[in-house]
């Protein structure tokens, strides 16, 4: 068994994310492991860029209201609580609503490819793709 001291937060970086956006890293995913686990915390109005995950993504809302978008659908809501997956090779962006922070665990696999690859980014979320649904 081991414990690992507390982690650092670390603020996103401005050509992945869009507005304040810090993650602590709970797992890497160390040989046999493949999973990745962050907490990542953002401000209102701040997203990720559209990404996609080799093996898909888990995201479980643990405080506040995210937006989450799959390429070519609509902005859905998602509340404390829920959890939401995107399936491997889904282009996808969330983050928080305008008037609340959000803090979501997001969780991977690295899928055995070590070189970070199991995450593709594009571009960021323009203004008039982020949308807070009536």
């Amino acid at each position: 068994m081991d414990i690992f001291p507390k982690t650092i937060s670390t603020k996103g970086p401005a050509e992945l994310f869009t507005g304040d956006v810090y993650f602590d890293v709970i797992a890497k995913g160390e040989d046999p492991s493949q999973l990745r686990v962050n907490i990542v915390r953002f401000a209102p109005c701040s997203r990720t860029a559209w990404h996609t995950h080799a093996a898909g993504q888990t995201l479980h809302v643990t405080d506040g209201v995210c937006l989450v978008q799959a390429r070519g659908g609509e902005v859905k809501v998602v509340q404390q609580g829920q959890t939401i997956y995107t399936p491997p090779g889904e282009w996808h962006w969330h983050g928080a609503a305008p008037d609340h922070f959000m803090s979501h665990l997001a969780m991977w696999e690295t899928t055995g490819v070590a070189d970070g690859s199991e995450t593709t980014w594009g571009e960021l979320v323009s203004d008039e793709e982020y949308g807070y649904p009536e």
